[in-house]
């Protein structure tokens, strides 16, 4: 049974009511917004809840079972706290979320509805739409160490060891020419090899992008052409002449943490576990005749 705080059922029982509901984000970066579809702005526990125009949500699920609810809410994107660019960022990816019912009139009558995480993100010109997800998602998610071949450990990471700082790991470009948001030449990087970048990550130093970062999906190198391609297109615009740093990729393969970074000791995945065809293989003659001899 959920209880209610002190005041609310009387609240509740009464003929009219005050309520409205506040949604409480907190991003990756740890910054706390709150938003209201009430017509004045809420201040909560120290959290200014914005009022939001435009501001809906779908009805709150609530199933038996380890089913995830979800619930869609969609608004403009009118606040000054909630930049376009911000979300194309991922500064609000799997981001915490809170929702409250409150009683407007006094705002200490509030009671937590569901606790979740943000999750798909639709933005048009002047819109968005965000999915909820409940607690229950988490239980989708993988935990702890897979028995793989590859390795489960981030390149540069306390497991992996290897430091990224390195000036065989880490190089810096500019900007030549520009085909498109993620793909473009650059120069700066003619002395490391092609695909040396591949799975890497390139962080903006100059330009729009300044301190954003993307992976890198595709380092070429072609004579005396060099082009990047980006796993996403950049939020803002991609220029000539921006600069950026870029640290070396690993595709997580024993032969690559061998030969590109001689670091085998440190690799984190089981590169000699048998496969489907030894698991499912049985003795046959070709066999006895190879150990020279038959079996019995």
């Amino acid at each position: 049974m959920r209880l209610l705080p002190a005041g609310m059922q009387s609240h509740l029982d009464a003929r009219a009511t005050t309520l409205c509901y506040c949604w409480r984000i907190v991003r990756n970066d740890g910054v706390s917004l709150g938003f209201t579809d009430h017509d004045k702005d809420l201040v909560i526990d120290g959290v200014t809840y914005e009022a939001a125009a435009g501001f809906s949500a779908t009805e709150i699920p609530s199933s038996v079972g380890l089913s995830v609810d979800t619930v869609d809410a969609h608004s403009v994107l009118k606040s000054d706290r909630l930049d376009e660019d911000e979300l194309a960022a991922g500064l609000f990816d799997n981001a915490a979320v809170d929702i409250f019912i409150v009683n407007w009139a006094d705002t200490s009558q509030k009671l937590l509805l569901r606790s979740g995480n943000l999750g798909e993100i639709a933005r048009g010109r002047h819109a968005f739409r965000a999915e909820v997800r409940g607690l229950a998602h988490e239980l989708n998610q993988d935990k702890g160490r897979l028995y793989q071949y590859q390795c489960d450990a981030d390149l540069g990471d306390a497991r992996c060891k290897i430091d990224l700082d390195q000036p065989a790991f880490k190089g810096t470009g500019t900007v030549a020419a520009v085909a498109d948001q993620r793909t473009f030449t650059v120069s700066g990087l003619g002395a490391y090899a092609n695909d040396w970048f591949t799975h890497g990550l390139l962080t903006w130093t100059t330009g729009a992008n300044a301190g954003r970062a993307m992976e890198v999906r595709l380092h070429s190198a072609l004579g005396t052409t060099v082009t990047i391609e980006l796993w996403q297109p950049m939020a803002l615009p991609v220029a000539v002449s921006d600069q950026f740093s870029i640290k070396a990729g690993c595709d997580k393969q024993f032969p690559t943490c061998k030969a590109k970074f001689n670091n085998v000791v440190n690799y984190r995945g089981f590169p000699h576990m048998p496969g489907n065809d030894f698991a499912i293989s049985y003795p046959n003659s070709d066999d006895a005749k190879k150990d020279g001899g038959s079996r019995q």
